[in-house]
């Protein structure tokens, strides 16, 4: 017979594994597929790597700076190229007559006599004008030329040769409209206004602004520039070991950078790139995941708190990915606080710790800041897990926002001191970025509830909502179960008290307590807590009754999911008896039935074993709060160390917190917490005298 749950736990794991597999691809594909230089180096430092000499001959590269100031020179040393164009010159001496016949017959009789009497002589005149005008040439300037004075230089092309005129030289529109009132008010011909309109009509531009050439040979300057200057031959040694990094080294590192990249690449496929950085991102998930398997196993079982965990890794390397394609934002700008923040809210500090490096090292691969990136990420991490941030606690929150920003600003403060001696050149912009990241980490706080939904988490401010006792199930117990409410509260008490000596979740581990038993509302008759003198047991058998003591863990649990309360609470009804035999009602039916052993799982608690600090700590509290009200009255403190270790031990005995996260350090200081809380509450009372009677008179 098939056995349907080890296959469906062995689609889970396939599944699961194929996940991780999927975020390694994912994470690997974002990365560059060039060869990265393995040097890491910046101006000012300190070379510590061995001495580095060429291994093959490569060129300078200039800077930028200077790269720049030689185009600038280029493009204003160079000289845009103009047409003259012939066939205008041509087109319009042909209109001439037949625009001059035209005008002179407009004006028959009325005008201009002399032109009426001496039309050719006027024709003759006004055609020679015209060819002068042409032959000089008249320029219609482009609109970038306009404004230019009249020593710019252009070139004007003409019968296939070129000659560099300034624009006081050539004759603009304006300037042909002005030497053609000029010379006709010469009146060399009295009616000489007669040809002013035709001239004026005629003369248009000859000379016109040839862009695609311009462009062509502009561009043509630009990549002839020389980029290189200088030759570094094989073997020669660039910088030692223990040399600082000056402007010509840096120069020189920087033009071995670019060759080295562009030689090997040619050499190799980028295949062997991704594989190296698939490898690399394998390295750093699967250490994640085997934190996660040794540490935190139960949250590598659930796939929603996987899910989330590695959301985070995602969500911000392809943040990072996408800055890094927009060149006017700024690395120093994502939230990577947020992260810890977060998870420490739902987890621990470790945890939180953890996931950070993670996505800190995935992310120093996908930016080139190097090692300042690094180390202030690393940074801000550690202030984060050293504020102690609580969401219930404004002011508190707001508090580890201005130490972040501190953070931030010192360290990259200290690292352009190292690296520049002063603050020189620093860049001040800088802090516009760190604020932005600062203020965007702010999100953390509205993310935690958004969270806390989406996941299924609990948060600290949920838990203080459910420690509420005015909450309908605790005002449910409070009615039905009285005694059992006033254990429960003695329950948190101790347990409350041991997890804050052992650094657990204490707010956690003390709600746990006040639901751990609503399960006896159901029958609250049945509980010695509840009942006053008469006992319905007594008309029950053994296994009836142990079959309604142990369901209050399995009606608890039908009662917590009625009222949706957090998985996190559910798992402390289930686990605070573990898997223990209800020892009473078993050993009874030993007793009165010798010789007849039943079977153990009959008076058995459903479980499983606490998994978790916090578990164990209710389990153990809930055991000697129940042990010590039922058979302590007046005990020493030999008494109730006796009791604590008793109990702890039956547990030990028992297994019961095989799966605990507790070291014996930690159960150490737990029995530690409990004897003097026990004390405390059992301790000796002054007896306080009667009054003496008044004597009568």
């Amino acid at each position: 017979m098939m056995n349907w749950k080890k296959i469906l736990e062995y689609l889970r794991h396939s599944l699961q594994y194929l996940f991780l597999l999927g975020v390694v691809i994912f994470i690997s594909l974002l990365f560059p597929n060039n060869i990265r230089f393995k040097f890491r180096y910046e101006l000012g430092q300190i070379w510590y790597y061995e001495d580095l000499s060429a291994p093959f001959d490569f060129g300078i590269r200039k800077t930028d700076a200077e790269i720049t100031k030689e185009l600038q020179d280029l493009k204003q040393e160079f000289l845009p190229f103009y047409r003259h164009d012939d066939t205008v010159a041509s087109v319009r001496l042909r209109r001439y007559d037949a625009y001059f016949d035209q005008q002179l017959k407009s004006i028959e009789g009325r005008q201009f006599p002399d032109v009426q009497h001496f039309p050719e002589t006027y024709r003759s005149y006004g055609k020679k004008m015209l060819g002068r005008i042409f032959e000089r040439g008249i320029i219609s300037l482009d609109t970038a030329h306009q404004k230019m004075g009249k020593n710019f230089v252009v070139n004007i092309l003409h019968n296939g040769a070129s000659r560099q005129q300034t624009l006081g030289n050539l004759a603009t529109p304006d300037f042909i409209h002005r030497l053609l009132l000029d010379s006709l008010r010469k009146k060399t011909y009295p009616d000489a206004d007669f040809l002013f309109p035709i001239l004026e009509d005629l003369a248009v531009p000859n000379i016109r602004y040839d862009r695609q050439l311009t462009e062509e040979s502009q561009q043509q300057m630009i990549s002839s520039l020389e980029q290189y200057q200088g030759m570094v031959r094989k073997g020669e040694l660039i910088v030692p070991r223990g040399g600082v990094i000056t402007d010509v080294v840096l120069q020189k590192l920087e033009s071995l950078k670019e060759n080295y990249e562009r030689q090997v690449s040619e050499r190799n496929t980028q295949w062997g790139v991704l594989l190296g950085y698939f490898l690399i991102t394998l390295m750093i998930i699967g250490m994640y995941v085997l934190y996660l398997r040794y540490y935190h196993f139960r949250v590598f079982q659930q796939v929603n708190e996987l899910l989330f965990l590695f959301s985070a890794i995602l969500i911000f390397t392809y943040l990072v990915y996408l800055i890094g394609k927009i060149e006017d934002l700024n690395i120093y700008m994502v939230p990577f606080a947020v992260v810890p923040i977060v998870i420490k809210t739902f987890y621990d500090n470790w945890l939180a710790l953890f996931t950070h490096l993670v996505i800190v090292l995935l992310a120093s691969f996908l930016t080139s800041q190097g090692f300042e990136f690094t180390f202030l990420q690393i940074l801000v991490g550690m202030v984060i897990l050293l504020t102690n941030i609580d969401p219930r606690n404004w002011t508190r929150f707001f508090n580890s926002i201005l130490y972040v920003f501190f953070a931030y600003s010192v360290g990259y403060l200290s690292l352009a001191l190292i690296e520049r001696g002063g603050i020189q050149n620093f860049d001040w912009p800088i802090y516009n970025w760190i604020f932005l990241n600062a203020f965007l980490t702010l999100l953390a706080f509205p993310l935690i509830p958004l969270l806390e939904r989406v996941f299924g988490f609990t948060s600290a401010v949920a838990l203080v909502e459910l420690s509420d006792m005015n909450r309908p199930l605790l005002q449910e117990l409070a009615l039905k179960a009285p005694g059992t409410l006033q254990h429960s509260l003695q329950v948190a008490n101790l347990a409350e008290a041991a997890a804050r000596r052992v650094g657990a979740n204490h707010l956690l581990v003390r709600v746990g307590a006040l639901y751990h038993d609503i399960g006896k509302t159901v029958h609250p008759e049945y509980f010695i807590e509840n009942q006053s003198g008469y006992n319905p047991h007594n008309e029950l058998s053994y296994l009836e009754s142990a079959r309604i003591i142990i369901g209050h863990v399995t009606e608890g649990e039908k009662m917590a999911r009625r009222y949706r309360l957090p998985k996190v609470l559910t798992d402390f009804i289930l686990t605070h008896h573990g898997t223990t035999l209800v020892e009473y009602f078993y050993r009874k039916f030993l007793q009165d039935n010798p010789g007849v052993t039943p079977e153990e799982w009959l008076f058995c608690y459903p479980g499983p074993k606490p998994r978790s600090k916090e578990e164990s700590i209710l389990m153990l509290a809930d055991s000697i709060e129940a042990a010590a009200k039922a058979t302590l009255k007046n005990p020493s403190p030999e008494d109730i160390q006796i009791l604590v270790e008793k109990i702890v031990a039956g547990k030990l005995a028992q297994g019961q917190l095989d799966d605990s996260m507790l070291t014996f350090q930690e159960l150490e200081k737990c029995k530690t917490v409990f004897r003097q809380i026990l004390r405390s509450v059992y301790h000796a009372r002054i007896e306080y005298p009667e009054k003496p009677q008044e004597q009568k008179p």
